[in-house]
């Protein structure tokens, strides 16, 4: 059997949500004892048990509820009078600890060529689990972008299909040109994401927002995009637009406001 630890650790590399639920004390005649666990998934899937019956239909119940939130709570139940609200007759109590797992917070690079490659590296540098993309498969490979956890070959317009969005995923559209944007920009908008930002001058975005709203695409949708995407630092080789491109995902990750640090006061007096 796959312990919870194996799931935990499979959950992890996915990027995927979930809730951990461990009795954290116990009292009295209870079904399970403190340390026992439960493995909640947000489709509702549960691995271990609690001790089954109405508490454990109620703990899945606040657990999902936790991985919408993505806040902890201690949930008291008393097994004892279930005419009075109580989940069970054991006659003791427990209290258990509801732990939402955050999904990691992922890097879809979909373009892999010389800026999606630098992306994928300094992606992965900076902790992000990295999903490179692109319609040619010689370019989604590790032999040309090794630091991708998961490569997709595949057009654009296939990912929604392909790969499991959540409210954790950055997406950057490194791709060759407007007819690309296009054609997969709509799939994507309506996917769950932290961050969608598209590389390109101010008119390439012009013209692929006009496309797109000619085809159907609300304004609202499309205000939502970082176009073009990064902070202006004047970057010129694919590192450098990397940089500008993950420096601008930090900042809004952290709520920093991209100003210079500089310090415009005068110095203080030496040995004040």
């Amino acid at each position: 059997m796959v312990s919870l630890f194996d799931s935990l650790s499979q959950l992890e590399k996915r990027g995927d949500p979930a809730a951990l639920c461990t009795i954290i004390r116990e009292r009295g005649s209870v079904p399970r004892h403190t340390g026992s666990k439960m493995l909640v998934y947000a489709d509702g899937r549960f691995e271990g048990t609690i001790g089954g019956g109405e508490m454990e239909s109620r703990v899945i119940h606040d657990a999902l509820e936790s991985i919408r939130s993505g806040e902890a709570k201690i949930l008291a139940y008393a097994l004892v009078d279930p005419r009075g609200g109580d989940p069970g007759v054991c006659g003791g109590e427990v209290e258990i600890f509801v732990e939402p797992i955050k999904p990691s917070p992922t890097l879809l690079v979909i373009g892999a060529g010389h800026v999606g490659k630098a992306l994928a590296h300094l992606g992965k540098w900076l902790g992000f689990r990295v999903a490179l993309s692109d319609d040619r498969a010689e370019f989604c490979r590790p032999e040309w972008a090794p630091d991708a956890d998961v490569y997709l070959p595949m057009p654009m317009a296939d990912l929604p299909r392909n790969f499991a969005f959540n409210s954790e995923t950055y997406i950057v559209l490194s791709t060759r040109g407007v007819p690309f944007d296009v054609d997969g920009l709509p799939g994507l908008l309506n996917a769950p994401h932290a961050y969608l930002g598209v590389i390109g001058s101010r008119r390439r975005w012009a013209t692929t927002a006009k496309r797109l709203e000619e085809s159907g695409v609300s304004k609202e949708k499309l205000a939502g995009v970082h176009a073009p995407m990064g902070l202006e630092l004047n970057a010129e080789t694919p590192e450098e637009i990397a940089v500008s491109i993950l420096s601008e995902i930090i900042m809004l990750r952290r709520g920093g406001s991209g100003d210079s640090m500089k310090w415009a006061g005068e110095l203080e007096e030496a040995g004040q």
